[in-house]
């Protein structure tokens, strides 16, 4: 009880106990918390676990990230940067930005797109999770803040507290652009564009019950014939009834 309720007291306790039949002293509970390590309720509550955070902010937060490609352009090799954004809790991805010379300009105008109050994906949103990258800028905090969302910047070398996020990115590499011999800017904007389509109405999600994120009005139907779906040559497979 006093980890899962950080702003318990030992009276508290001592109440929640009482209604499940277990009458305790005040200075047992103490004597129970202080034999486990745990702390008095005034410390505890300054101790905001992240997974309660998350779950509090549950439909409010979106968390963003980066990934690499390497591609083949008339120059050679060319290392291409893919900016993302999630809302977790529906999984839905974003992908704001792909260029291969990411800078402090760039970042702020995709801030802007973001917090577009028509159209941008963190117009409902009110919070960000991202890592201390430079390219998150003071400018590009302060565009976000200036629309109402407030930036979390996660504590260095903790890519555990945004696993959401680093779970697409190992998602899109080894179902899709590990596969591919990505060949010029434009194949590689169809290629990822082509796999979120697919990751979210033609793919089931573990973290979702297995559900898919967007399913379409076919989805569930036990008549009719079973039709196959292809995406980058049959790299990317759905399998679906024909819609009556």
């Amino acid at each position: 009880m006093a980890e899962e309720n950080k702003s318990w007291g030992y009276r508290r306790i001592q109440g929640a106990l009482a209604n499940l039949g277990h009458r305790v002293g005040r200075s047992t509970v103490r004597r129970i918390l202080r034999e486990h390590g745990i702390d008095p309720a005034p410390e505890r509550r300054k101790r905001l676990p992240w997974k309660t955070f998350l779950r509090a902010h549950w439909g409010a937060i979106a968390a963003a990230d980066f990934f690499t490609v390497e591609i083949w352009t008339r120059t050679g090799l060319t290392r291409y940067f893919v900016f993302f954004v999630m809302d977790l809790a529906t999984r839905k991805i974003e992908v704001a930005g792909i260029t291969a010379a990411p800078n402090g300009v760039w970042m702020t105008q995709i801030a802007r797109n973001l917090t577009d109050v028509a159209i941008g994906f963190l117009s409902d949103h009110r919070y960000l999770i991202c890592d201390r990258d430079p390219l998150y800028t003071r400018e590009f905090r302060e565009t976000l803040r200036a629309a109402g969302v407030t930036p979390v910047r996660l504590a260095p070398r903790s890519p555990d507290l945004n696993a959401y996020a680093e779970r697409f990115v190992r998602s899109i590499k080894e179902e899709c652009l590990d596969k591919l011999i990505v060949i010029g800017e434009r194949h590689l904007r169809m290629a990822i564009s082509e796999y979120v389509e697919h990751y979210h109405a033609e793919r089931n999600h573990q973290g979702l019950e297995n559900a898919l994120i967007a399913p379409a009005s076919e989805v569930g139907e036990l008549s009719g014939p079973v039709l196959r779906r292809e995406r980058l040559g049959g790299m990317l497979n759905y399998y679906h009834r024909k819609a009556a």
